[in-house]
C-alpha cells in the first residue's frame, strides 16, 4: 500500500473506497461485468471538486490512518477492507469518533428487489458492530420532509438533500437484527446503536439518517444513492466534521476550522452574527414553506376543481368563487333536484340562475339549451323569486393543460351565428379560476351579471368600473367573449 503523509495543506484527507476515476479507463462493451460495476462505481466521484469544499479524495491503494471521514467504505477483501480498517485504527488512536457516508440503494437497479421474501432490497453493514440497516426502495414521487429537532449539522444535511430533483429515489430505512443458524438452533443478534431520522417520508420512515453505536466511536451518515457529491463533500468539511471531528480541521490548519479561543473580538462578532443570520434564515425559510404550504393547500381544491373537475365538484368550486365575489349562492340541486338549474347567486337586488358545465373536448352548443330549459321552467318552480340574469359556466376541454386551451367556450370564428344569438354570457372556468386566483372581484361580478354592479341606494359601490362597459348583455358577450368566456 502506498503511503499518502499529512501535511497542513489546508485540505482534509477523505477515504474513498473506489479507485482514482482519473487513473480508470472505460471497459470494453465486452468486458466482464465486474470490470462494468467497478468503472461505474468511480465514476459517480469523477466530478468533485475535491479542494474548492476543502478536501482531498484517498483512494484505493492510499493511505487512510490520517482521514477526516470515508466514504462508502468497504468490508470486502481488494475492494477496501484494508483501507477501512486503518482508518478506523486511526480515528481510535487519535481519539476522534470515525465519520462515515454511507450510500444506500442503486439507483439504477430500478427497484427490483433481489429477495422477493424480503420487504427490503437494500442494505448497509456496520463493522464491528451486530446489525444493519435495510432499506426498502419507495415509489416514484414520495414526498419527504424534514425531522424534527435536528440539530445544526443534521439539519443542513436533511436540507441539501431534499432539494435532489424530483424522480431521485428514496429508500425507508430500518435497523435489522442479524441472525445465525448453529447446532443450537437460530441464534438472533439484535441491531445495536441508535437511528436517528433526517429526512422523512410520509409515514415517518427515515430516509436520511444517523447511526450511532453506544460507545460513540463511529458516526454514520446513510444517504440514498443519487446525489451530487459536491454538495455532500462540502458539508462533510462546513458542517459535519466542525460538529463531530473538529480537531481533523486543526491538524490541516483548515479555513473552515474554529477554535474560539485563538479568535480576535472581531472574528467571534463576525462569525456569532453569521451564525445567527444562518439560523434566522432557517428559521425564516421553514416558516414561508409553511406559509406556501398552507396557502397551496388551501388553493389547491378550487384550482383543481375549477380546471379539472366536473359534476358536483366543479358546482363546488363555482360556488365558492361566487361567495368570495360578494353573491349568497344557494345549491339548487340539494333543494330543487336536477329540475332546476346548478346554483342561484343572489347580490343585492340581483337574482342569477347559473348552470355549470364540463366538457372534455370542445364544448357542443346543446350545452345552451340547458340552462334555456331552467329558465323557461323557473317562474313555476320559485314564482315568488324572479331571476335578473342568468349565466352558463362550462370546464371546456379538460383533458388539455389550461394554456392549450382556447380562451373562450364557444369562438365566434366558428360558431359566429350561434354566438350572435346568445341571450346570456357563457364564461370559461379558467377565466373564472384567473380572477378568483388574483382576487379580482369585481370582474367575477361584472361577468356574471352581464354589466358594472350598481350598489344600492346608502350603499358604496363595491365594484370599479371595466374598461369599455358594455351596454346590454347580447353586446357584452361580443365585445368581452375573447376575455372572458
Amino acid at each position: 500500500m502506498a503511503v499518502h503523509s499529512q501535511s497542513p495543506n489546508g485540505l482534509v484527507p477523505v477515504h474513498v473506497a473506489v479507485h482514482d476515476p482519473a487513473t480508470m479507463a472505460e471497459p470494453d462493451p465486452e468486458a466482464a461485468d465486474y470490470a462494468r460495476d467497478l468503472f461505474a462505481t468511480s465514476a459517480k466521484y469523477a466530478a468533485i471538486a475535491w479542494s474548492e469544499s476543502g478536501a482531498e479524495p484517498r483512494w484505493l491503494g492510499m493511505d487512510t490512518s490520517t482521514c477526516a471521514a470515508a466514504i462508502n467504505p468497504s468490508h470486502f477483501h481488494n475492494r477496501g477492507a484494508d483501507e477501512f480498517e486503518r482508518f478506523l485504527s486511526g480515528a481510535a488512536l487519535r481519539g476522534e469518533p470515525a465519520l462515515i457516508i454511507a450510500t444506500m440503494g442503486n439507483a439504477d437497479d430500478n427497484g427490483l428487489r433481489r429477495n422477493i421474501f424480503s420487504r427490503y432490497d437494500a442494505r448497509v453493514e456496520f463493522r464491528n458492530f451486530t446489525g444493519s440497516i435495510a432499506g426498502k426502495r419507495l415509489l416514484a414521487g414520495a414526498q419527504v420532509s424534514l425531522a424534527p429537532d435536528l440539530d445544526a449539522a443534521d439539519r443542513d444535511l436533511g436540507l441539501r438533500l431534499r432539494n435532489r430533483p424530483a424522480d431521485a429515489p428514496w429508500w425507508a430505512m430500518a435497523l435489522q437484527a442479524i441472525g445465525f443458524e448453529g447446532s443450537q438452533g437460530t441464534t438472533v443478534l439484535e441491531p445495536e446503536g441508535e437511528l436517528v431520522p433526517i429526512l422523512v417520508d410520509s409515514l415517518g420512515e427515515p430516509v436520511v439518517a444517523r447511526w450511532t453505536p453506544s460507545d460513540g466511536g463511529q458516526i454514520w451518515y446513510v444517504i440514498p444513492d443519487a446525489v451530487d457529491w459536491n454538495t455532500v463533500v462540502d458539508w462533510i468539511v462546513q458542517k459535519a466534521l466542525p460538529e463531530h471531528v473538529p480537531a481533523a480541521l486543526r491538524r490541516v490548519r483548515s479555513p473552515h476550522s474554529i477554535d474560539a479561543d485563538l479568535e480576535t473580538p472581531a472574528e467571534t462578532k463576525a462569525r456569532a452574527a453569521l451564525d445567527e443570520l444562518e439560523h434566522r434564515y432557517i428559521d425564516d425559510k421553514a416558516r414561508l414553506q409553511a406559509d406556501l404550504e398552507q396557502a397551496r393547500q388551501e388553493a389547491e381544491p378550487v384550482r383543481s376543481s375549477l380546471l379539472y373537475g366536473t359534476g358536483r365538484e366543479l358546482e363546488v368550486a363555482v360556488a365558492v368563487v361566487l361567495r368570495d365575489a360578494g353573491f349568497t349562492v344557494t345549491e339548487l340541486d340539494a333543494e330543487l333536484g336536477t329540475k332546476s338549474a346548478d346554483l342561484l347567486a343572489v347580490l343585492d337586488q340581483e337574482t342569477c340562475l347559473i348552470e355549470v358545465k364540463a366538457a372534455s373536448g370542445a364544448a357542443p352548443e346543446k350545452l345552451v339549451s340547458y340552462l334555456q330549459r331552467h329558465l323557461e321552467k323557473w317562474p313555476q318552480l320559485r314564482p315568488d323569486k324572479p331571476v335578473t340574469c342568468s349565466v352558463l359556466i362550462v370546464n371546456h376541454q379538460h383533458r388539455l393543460d389550461p394554456a392549450q386551451r382556447p380562451t373562450e367556450v364557444y369562438q365566434r370564428n366558428q360558431h359566429k351565428e350561434f354566438v350572435d344569438a346568445l341571450t346570456f354570457p357563457v364564461l370559461a372556468t379558467g377565466q373564472l379560476f384567473d380572477w378568483w386566483r388574483t382576487q379580482d372581484w369585481p370582474a367575477v361580478r361584472t361577468a356574471v351579471l352581464g354589466r358594472p354592479h350598481a350598489a344600492q341606494p346608502g350603499k358604496p359601490s363595491t365594484t370599479q368600473s371595466p374598461v369599455n362597459p358594455p351596454s346590454q348583455r347580447r353586446s357584452w358577450f361580443r365585445s368581452r367573449g375573447a376575455n372572458s368566456a
